[in-house]
């Protein structure tokens, strides 16, 4: 087994920022005007998080290329900085690293900023920092109130939206552990998913059962046809669940059997012969990489 290559040297530099030049050109970081409010903002309140990424130059030892964070470069010379932390890239990958990152999720920004009230920061510094209002981080504070713990467990690196996540407090601990379950198998984390499973969710399993459902635009008997064919789905879907494993066992075992039976010059000639249309099915089948 060949050496992992370090792709950065393991430590910080502080650089002055006429020595680092950049890659690509920022024509106007305000098109992207929240993303780049939000790095301003942070970079005014808490100073530079994240540092600069950047690369010898080969021809200057004491000039270096700007492979990630363009963004940050631009705000830090609008607030008149003059230095930057930086990692050294030992590789001229003149990608943006950022884009190997996952952004945040809700809960995990959720637990973020109850890890920093927690420690005493007050929720204006942290809607500051983010660049958002105070009213959004308050909200944020509370999104996981009522949400039971297994399906917080369940979505908690999902790019499920706030929205959704309080459309689950309308219903029980064990149906959002249900719905969770059946967002993630579908991978669909959307708030209308989510609102349609709600919708579809037996009158016993919502936390108000004497409220009646209301959707905009439908009535009380299409929300419970709604809810009927949402049922039916549910359970189809778990059947197949169940009978996924076993059906991929027998499908691997009738490929490595149909896989070694085309491997006989005697069989294909036979087949070939007398069922060409098999043949080719079977051929199909034994030269799948994955079933």
């Amino acid at each position: 087994m060949t050496d992992m290559k370090v792709a950065f040297e393991m430590r910080k530099i502080r650089l002055p920022l006429t020595a680092i030049l950049p890659v690509r050109q920022v024509k106007d970081p305000h098109k992207n005007i929240r993303r780049y409010r939000t790095i301003r903002a942070s970079i005014e309140e808490v100073g530079l998080i994240e540092p600069l990424v950047v690369y010898p130059q080969k021809d200057s030892a004491e000039s270096y290329l700007l492979l990630d964070g363009h963004l940050r470069f631009f705000a830090l010379k609008e607030l008149g900085e003059t230095e930057a932390d930086c990692i050294i890239a030992n590789d001229d990958e003149s990608f943006t690293y950022n884009a190997r990152i996952s952004r945040l999720a809700p809960i995990q920004e959720h637990k973020m900023i109850m890890k920093a009230v927690q420690n005493g920061v007050r929720p204006e510094r942290i809607a500051a920092a983010l660049n958002m209002h105070v009213k959004d981080v308050r909200a944020s504070m509370t999104l996981l109130d009522g949400i039971h713990e297994e399906a917080t467990d369940l979505l908690k690196d999902k790019g499920i939206s706030p929205k959704a996540i309080r459309l689950l407090k309308k219903v029980t601990g064990v149906r959002q552990i249900e719905i969770a379950e059946l967002m993630v198998s579908a991978n669909n984390f959307t708030a209308g998913y989510a609102e349609a499973l709600t919708l579809g969710t037996p009158q016993d399993q919502l936390t108000n059962p004497e409220e009646p459902k209301r959707k905009q635009g439908l009535s009380p008997e299409e929300i419970g046809r709604m809810e009927q064919e949402m049922e039916a789905i549910e359970h189809d879907l778990k059947a197949v669940e169940e009978s996924y494993g076993e059906n991929m066992l027998n499908l691997t075992l009738a490929r490595g059997y149909v896989k070694k039976l085309i491997d006989n010059a005697k069989v294909v000639r036979f087949l070939n012969a007398n069922y060409p249309d098999i043949f080719s099915e079977f051929e199909t089948t034994a030269a799948a990489e994955a079933l």
